[in-house]
């Protein structure tokens, strides 16, 4: 009896030590999912980033040109309008030269 006993708890430290090692490898396993869920995690992130770094370039450069053609725009209608004050000006001009020729006739016409 001894000698079964004996067996018996050979068999039994040899299970116990045996569902050890079995915990110990299954907590390897899970730390590296967990290392690996942290490494899928942090690739996501820079995708992420990524993505969100080239939406905001693409917007950035957008507002920019936007912001070139609105700039381009006013300068094309404050050169339209330089242009037509310009001639506005030269009529005016030319009116005025107009009266100045008459006065002058008439001033020479006219006894003094």
């Amino acid at each position: 009896m001894g000698e079964s006993q004996s067996r018996y708890s050979i068999v039994e430290r040899l299970t116990q030590q045996k569902l050890r090692i079995i915990d110990t490898k299954a907590s390897l396993s899970s730390g590296i999912i967990s290392v690996k869920q942290e490494v899928d995690s942090l690739k996501k992130e820079l995708e992420d980033w990524e993505k969100d770094v080239k939406e905001d370039t693409d917007r950035t450069q957008r507002a920019r040109k936007r912001q070139i053609e609105n700039a381009e725009t006013k300068l094309r209608n404050v050169e339209a309008q330089k242009k037509q004050k310009e001639e506005t000006c030269d009529k005016k001009f030319e009116a005025v030269e107009e009266a100045l020729k008459k006065l002058e006739e008439i001033s020479k016409t006219s006894p003094t």
